[in-house]
């Protein structure tokens, strides 16, 4: 009854027909200033650009880093358990658990867990 060409025209009719009232609905009828300008995170466009940055927060954000690698790190060592020497997997794996473990005191001992202050 239907051809395979007229059921893909009609699809295809359709998704243009979807996406072209998705953009005309999603419009915005204001417009921000703030949200036009191409600063938005949080400092001020019109002062001066050499402002100081908050050692703490880029501490926070290395110490965030070091996290996701660790995880990543982690991940593969839980899954390769299976298909390596038990031995070796588990010295291999007490070392880096140590590293980080002492990586971690260093930064408590540093004060660098203290986001309070």
């Amino acid at each position: 009854m239907f051809s395979m060409s007229m059921i893909s025209s009609f699809i295809f009719l359709l998704s243009v027909i979807v996406m072209m009232l998705a953009t005309i609905l999603s419009k915005k009828s204001l417009s921000d200033r703030e949200k036009s300008s191409p600063f938005e995170c949080g400092f001020d466009p019109m002062s001066s650009s050499r402002l100081p940055f908050s050692l703490k927060f880029f501490l926070i954000t290395i110490i965030f880093l070091i996290f996701d690698v660790e995880i990543a790190l982690i991940l593969p060592m839980i899954l390769i358990i299976n298909y390596s020497n038990l031995i070796v997997w588990t010295i291999t794996s007490v070392i880096f658990i140590l590293i980080l473990l002492i990586g971690l005191y260093h930064e408590w001992n540093q004060g660098m867990l203290n986001w309070s202050n």
